[in-house]
């Protein structure tokens, strides 16, 4: 058995999130299907995160594992022309590596980061992927508040209630909101993420930005540890997991 990564993307507004589950249509189940009629039954995916419904991935990576070996980069090149051809047009594989036996898309990764999109004016051909929120906001205090973010490392105020995690800690490497045109983008780059955690920290921040509230209140949500204490989730659609990083002596482009 060898170990094989593949590197995608997806556009979220058709699936509950990445994994597999009953009754729903998933991105893992997509794949999953893909591989057993391409290359072999039985072949199980394990992904770098577990996005929820609605949320988009630029760049994503899940491993697996089978007895089928691809020795030339060009039988790489055409499994992933095969799934492409396969796949739902909101589904893309970008490449094919072999890893390491202990690779894990999961587990090894070092960080990642997510963006959150939020359109200020309305706009027919960005409602699918940001969030309409006519008027202005306050980018220097949500930015101040940014910087508090970095203080601290346990975010339960931010995560969704009732999860499987062992720990609410996160080391967040970088945290900030710029502004293209109509268009404000949140950016934030940490080893992990909690459920919802993003969509949580952004909700909060926009009531910052809207003067509801001092950046420096962010002290007082985090220390609370109670999600009730922080602002509202903000919709799905604006939120894309845009990068993975994973040390580089773990995977081997093939494709």
């Amino acid at each position: 058995m060898k170990r094989y990564i593949l590197h995608l993307g997806y556009c979220g507004k058709n699936y509950h999130g990445w994994q597999r589950q009953p009754g729903v249509i998933s991105v893992q189940e997509q794949l999953e299907d893909c591989l057993e009629k391409l290359v072999e039954p039985g072949i199980q995916l394990i992904g770098a995160g577990r996005t929820d419904t609605g949320v988009h991935a630029t760049t994503f990576f899940a491993h697996f594992d089978c007895s089928r070996e691809f020795p030339s980069p060009a039988q790489a090149r055409q499994l992933v022309y095969r799934m492409n051809r396969f796949l739902p047009a909101d589904i893309v594989i970008y490449a094919l590596y072999e890893a390491q036996a202990d690779f894990h898309a999961r587990f090894s990764a070092i960080s990642r980061k997510y963006t959150y999109h939020i359109s200020l004016a309305k706009n027919p051909f960005k409602q699918d992927f940001c969030y309409t929120l006519q008027g202005k906001l306050n980018l220097e205090a949500m930015n101040t508040a940014c910087t508090f973010l970095q203080q601290y490392s346990d975010f339960s105020c931010f995560s969704k209630s009732h999860t499987q995690t062992k720990t609410n800690n996160c080391v967040i490497r970088k945290a900030r909101w710029i502004q293209k045109g109509d268009t404000i983008i949140f950016e934030i780059e940490a080893n992990r993420f909690l459920r919802n955690m993003v969509r949580a920290i952004v909700g909060t921040m926009l009531e910052i930005g809207q003067n509801k509230m001092q950046p420096e209140a962010i002290h007082t949500i985090i220390q609370s540890g109670d999600r009730g204490t922080a602002g509202v989730s903000v919709p799905a659609k604006g939120l894309f997991l845009d990068h993975v990083e994973y040390p580089g002596q773990l995977m081997k482009k093939l494709s």
